[in-house]
């Protein structure tokens, strides 16, 4: 069995895929849990749902700022992993957030930093999965820092840029996806769906949610609106409508949006207070998802936020994935946070390939509880 290390951990979402995986074990993560900058360290709380669902305690250290060594030694590795998954904030780098375009955030040093850690841990395998702008924001020479001193490590790298719901994920989420192997090129998520598709209607918000009941899963849990909020959505249009729907209803207008519509200016602008469409993919979820001003995360249908068991499915998280955080805002932020379970598993069944020298099947490809089911990987 190969082992893996998993640093910048959070919640868990790319361990669940390798965890879930029969030719991997988690052995050790780290996470500094950092909610909001202003919060600090400890914040976030996303260490919890990782140990309820890895059965293992992430390190609370600032990766930014232990040295690789006493990180290893406070991690009582017995030897070298074979994986390193290093999927350092993504948020300095996103295209979403204004002044990224000027201002380079502290944050987005700790991709060299994955380097140094490498040269520590001494993986044969390093996987990474981060906004687009890591590979052509910017400011990628962050990135290609690190690219550099993993090849002078003796790593060959490979790193694309794709849309997620092209493997299956329900969302159109645009993600750089980054695979580093000792020696022989590695290979990429393209070649695992060479010759392989899938079906539209596998990657729509209906195929993930349209089922879920009302049950009694803990998960299934939304934030009370406000009466101004639930005036809103109430006068938003079903099934994919959004504020620019309100512009004969002045009184239900934020004060940005009036601005926003006097300029007839919208840009991306129409997605807060959206709601999603049965038939095609969420939008990018992000980490603030918990409050409907922040992006097309309304229902379809109800009259409210999705819920968080909505969201994390529309994540790629098993159905039995439960999240723990001392605040709803909190276990809103570890689904919008993770790498997509549903994914990651595919990058575990692409390393194993790339370690073991035997191509997966595609039910291998498969991680149960999620909406891509093995009927949906047709031929291409």
């Amino acid at each position: 069995m190969f082992t893996v290390v998993d640093l910048f951990s959070g919640a868990g979402g790319m361990s669940c895929g390798f965890q879930r995986h029969p030719d991997f074990a988690v052995v050790g993560a780290a996470d500094a849990e950092v909610g909001k900058p202003s919060a600090g360290p400890g914040s976030l709380g996303c260490n919890a749902s990782f140990a309820r669902n890895i059965g293992l305690v992430p390190l609370l250290v600032d990766l930014g700022t232990i040295a690789p060594e006493e990180l290893r030694d406070r991690l009582g590795l017995g030897g070298d992993p074979d994986v390193l998954s290093a999927c350092a904030p993504c948020t300095g780098f996103s295209r979403t957030l204004a002044r990224n375009h000027v201002v380079d955030d502290v944050r987005n040093s700790l991709v060299t930093r994955v380097g140094a850690f490498a040269r520590v841990l001494r993986p044969q395998v390093i996987v990474m999965e981060n906004a687009r702008e890591l590979l052509m924001g910017r400011f990628s020479e962050h990135f290609a820092a690190l690219r550099a001193d993993l090849e002078a490590q003796g790593y060959c790298v490979s790193a694309r840029v794709r849309f997620l719901s092209d493997f299956g994920l329900p969302q159109r989420r645009e993600r750089a996806l980054v695979v580093a192997a000792r020696g022989d090129a590695p290979r990429s998520l393209d070649a695992l769906w060479d010759g392989l598709a899938v079906p539209r209607e596998a990657t729509h918000v209906r195929r993930a949610i349209g089922a879920l009941g009302d049950g009694e899963d803990p998960m299934h849990v939304a934030p009370k609106l406000t009466i101004t909020n639930r005036e809103r959505l109430r006068a938003i249009p079903r099934d994919g409508g959004s504020w620019y729907d309100l512009l004969d209803r002045p009184e239900l207008l934020t004060p940005a949006m009036r601005r926003r519509a006097a300029r007839n200016d919208f840009g991306s602008h129409p997605d807060i207070y959206g709601r999603l469409a049965w038939d095609r993919p969420a939008p990018t979820i992000k980490r603030e998802c918990g409050h409907v001003g922040n992006g097309r995360y309304a229902h379809p249908e109800h009259d409210r936020l999705c819920t968080v068991r909505e969201l994390a499915l529309l994540q790629g998280f098993p159905a039995d994935y439960v999240f723990a955080a001392s605040s709803l805002a909190n276990l809103y932020r570890h689904v919008g946070d993770a790498v997509p379970p549903l994914i990651a598993h595919q990058i575990a069944a692409l390393t194993s390939w790339t370690l073991a020298g035997r191509r997966p099947e595609p039910s291998e490809m498969i991680l149960e509880g999620c909406s891509l089911r093995a009927e949906d990987i047709i031929e291409a």
